[in-house]
């Protein structure tokens, strides 16, 4: 197999095709890293990096800060050492984007020369997945259209964001409701509520007889004790996710009792971790969904290609590529509405 000589960085510029609104953040565009992994035999494996400063503290800049560094420790590697090399990224602590990007490209330029496909290398329990759209923060009647273009357009489950105001947060799920019964409902509420609001939000909801099937992120990230108040205390199921980043926080909320989904982010915990937090949550009889930060149609892949190899996924939250603006489509899967082949 062949030994890494290189690894290129590039800036690449996204526009959202509307603003992306959750709880305390608007997004209307991202600066996302291209990464590209070059060995001697002339074969080529990519990944990118979505900054999320409001979740990990990374910024384009800080990513391409450390292109030397990255360089430094692993050029040279064979990537069928694929392991060793993992040893080495876990040193990228405060990088988890940078990590992500970098191991998948090495398993990518691996599946490469041996000729599979990345999903078949981890596994290939599935060729195909099926992607939930995600509704953001907005006027009632904004929110209320989108889901129901989302819901006819055949998307079988709908992520409604929430979090800034409790109130018009349970009216607008209910009009929402209202013109689109019979899919899933995924609420991620990104750390917006106290847990007795959570509560609050959540039995409401409840006794109007809507079903949630995920409650996501419902309090701030360090506040286990309260993601556990609100999971042994709410009608609907529990999904921690700027609370699960690395495996050792997934540990602790296990050992805590404190969910009963994990929401798997590469951009988070690096490719590596993301394998480590889907044994350690079948080991504990935890459910996963997957779920993306601004990634384009190149970064999205990644997470095509983990949930596809691992097949254990109950939801998956894979939309970011569908709100941006991208002159070309990079995935290396096909997506029809919302199933996601490769």
């Amino acid at each position: 197999m062949g030994k890494i000589i290189d690894i290129n960085f590039a800036i690449n510029k996204y526009k959202y095709q509307k603003p992306f609104h959750i709880t305390n953040s608007i997004s209307t565009d991202t600066d996302n890293v291209e990464v590209c992994v070059i060995t001697d035999e002339g074969f080529k494996g990519y990944g990118e990096v979505a900054p999320s400063f409001r979740v990990n503290g990374e910024t384009a800049d800080q990513i391409l800060a450390l292109s030397k560094k990255s360089k430094d420790m692993i050029v040279g590697e064979d990537v069928k050492n694929y392991r060793k090399i993992f040893s080495i990224t876990s040193k990228l602590i405060s990088s988890p984007g940078l990590k992500a990007a970098i191991e998948f490209a090495v398993i990518d330029v691996l599946c490469n020369e041996i000729g599979i496909g990345v999903w078949e290398f981890l596994g290939g329990v599935k060729n195909e997945i099926e992607t939930d759209k995600t509704v953001s923060i907005g006027t009632t009647a904004e929110r209320v259209k989108e889901a129901v273009d989302i819901y006819k357009k055949g998307f079988k489950t709908i992520k409604i964001k929430v979090g800034e105001d409790i109130n018009r947060d349970i009216d607008d799920i209910i009009e929402i409701y209202k013109k689109t019964k019979g899919v899933n409902y995924i609420i991620d509420a990104n750390m917006g509520y106290t847990p007795k609001e959570a509560v609050r939000f959540a039995k409401t909801l409840y006794l109007k007889g809507i079903d949630v099937a995920v409650f996501e992120q419902p309090v701030i990230n360090y506040d286990i004790d309260g993601l556990k108040y609100v999971r042994f205390n709410s009608p609907y199921p529990v999904c921690a996710d700027e609370s699960a980043k690395t495996r050792y926080d997934v540990m602790k909320l296990i050992k805590n009792e404190a969910v009963d989904y994990v929401n798997i982010k590469l951009m988070k915990s690096g490719l590596s971790d993301a394998i480590s937090i889907i044994e350690l949550c079948n080991s504990a009889n935890i459910k996963l969904m997957i779920g993306c930060m601004s990634e384009s149609s190149i970064g999205v892949n990644q997470s095509v290609q983990l949930a596809c190899g691992y097949g254990c996924f109950v939801f998956c939250d894979l939309d970011s590529h569908l709100m941006l603006s991208e002159k070309t489509y990079r995935g290396n899967f096909k997506q029809i509405k919302n199933k996601m082949f490769v």
